[in-house]
């Protein structure tokens, strides 16, 4: 596994960097790593890709600055800026993202639209169809509200050797790993803050409709998302969308089907892609 420490600016971050080809970014979610892609990275580069997973800020062994500011959706895309600088990525990437790594993949696809060749947003639709999404999605979506709580979200996530976190990633194919992680000083708190900083501004913040064509993918046992809110995501498009859902699979898609995320996005790159250059 090629891991590289890389300053992108304000912080080092964490990157598996490996093979050749055109650019896949690869964006992990809570409360993992670049490990969520250990079966997915090994396809793509044998499809003929570049891979760049990082882990983002606050994650696996990337730098953790401690406060909520920190975490603020502009200084995630700036991070990336600086990775694509830092490895000379000049053409437009293949942007891969699930969980919070989906809305900073629908983020960065809008705010730069001119760095990103195509989506592929797992999980997590078009921040403004989450916000209107119905009552499934306001259900199962009640545990961002109490994460908010400072301190006692931390305190109920880590009680008995974090049972709370275990309990809420009870899908989870590898949850002793993000234990793991989440158990460090400070590390539960950094991935709370994604919370902290970004659930107001995803929620009622302006989401313009995104530009870059984009693949929604959805798992029908999904405890975090409802599928109404990838579903409609294409109303917030203004280049092509296709939707795909996954029966009979769960939250952590990208560990459960890892074969059906790289088939489906591969053709995504063939088909659905604006042409390099």
């Amino acid at each position: 596994m090629a891991l590289k420490r890389i300053n992108v600016g304000e912080i080092v971050l964490n990157v598996q960097h490996v093979g050749a080809g055109p650019p896949v970014l690869l964006l992990h979610g809570f409360p993992d790593s670049h490990a969520l892609w250990k079966d997915v990275a090994p396809r793509l580069v044998a499809a003929g890709h570049e891979v760049i997973a990082p882990d983002l800020r606050g994650f696996g062994d990337s730098d953790a600055p401690a406060g909520r500011r920190h975490y603020a959706m502009d200084r995630i895309l700036a991070d990336l800026l600086g990775l694509f600088a830092a490895l000379d990525v000049r053409e437009p990437v293949h942007v891969v993202g699930h969980d919070w790594g989906a809305v900073v993949a629908w983020a960065l696809a809008i705010a730069h639209p001119g760095r990103v060749r195509s989506t592929v947003v797992i999980s997590v639709g078009h921040p403004r169809e989450y916000a209107l999404a119905g009552l499934e999605q306001k259900r199962k979506g009640m545990y961002t509200i109490y994460w908010q709580l400072r301190g006692i979200a931390e305190a109920s996530l880590a009680r008995d050797d974090f049972a709370g976190l275990r309990w809420w990633a009870r899908h989870h194919p590898d949850v002793e790993t993000s234990v793991r992680h989440m158990s460090r000083p400070g590390r539960l708190t950094a991935g709370l803050n994604w919370y902290r900083a970004n659930l107001p501004s995803a929620v009622f913040g302006h989401w313009p409709n995104c530009r870059v064509p984009t693949l929604g993918i959805w798992s029908s046992e999904d405890h975090c998302l409802a599928e109404d809110q990838m579903q409609r995501s294409g109303r917030r498009m203004d280049a092509p969308w296709r939707y795909e859902r996954i029966e009979n699979a769960r939250h952590w898609i990208p560990l459960e089907e890892p074969g059906r995320v790289v088939d489906l996005a591969l053709e995504w790159f063939r088909q659905g892609a604006r042409p390099s250059g």
